[in-house]
């Protein structure tokens, strides 16, 4: 005699979606409150601009753009040891990745990480 395993999603159309309703029900309020935390968090870092105690995207993204060539590919922005920082990825005209550290307060760039990266620096 054969052991089966118990079946845990239902067998008919109706069990299973009103199972998938229930399941999703469920996971609202989670991802609710994660958009409102990452809502505030935008809201913080706008302020900071506002109030001058971090460079806006655009100054940095121009900056960059001066000594650099390249098209934007990802930005983040991050928080380490207490500075703001934001990560610039560039795509370079031979097709390689350069990542760029930035302080957000001073618009210092603090790390570059690539390869072939002077293709990419501007003369």
């Amino acid at each position: 005699m054969k052991h089966q395993e118990p079946n845990l999603i239902p067998r008919d159309r109706f069990s299973r979606r009103l199972l998938l309703v229930f399941g999703l029900a469920l996971c609202l309020p989670f991802t609710l409150q994660m958009a409102a935390a990452d809502d505030d968090e935008w809201r913080k870092l706008h302020r900071e601009v506002e109030a001058g105690r971090i460079k806006p995207l655009g100054d940095i993204m121009d900056s960059l753009q001066q000594d650099w060539k390249g098209d934007v590919i990802d930005v983040d922005i991050e928080k380490e040891d207490g500075r703001i920082l934001y990560e610039i990825e560039l795509l370079g005209p031979e097709g390689q990745v350069a990542e760029f550290e930035i302080d957000a307060r001073t618009g210092e760039v603090l790390e570059v990480e690539g390869r072939n990266l002077r293709s990419m620096e501007r003369q």
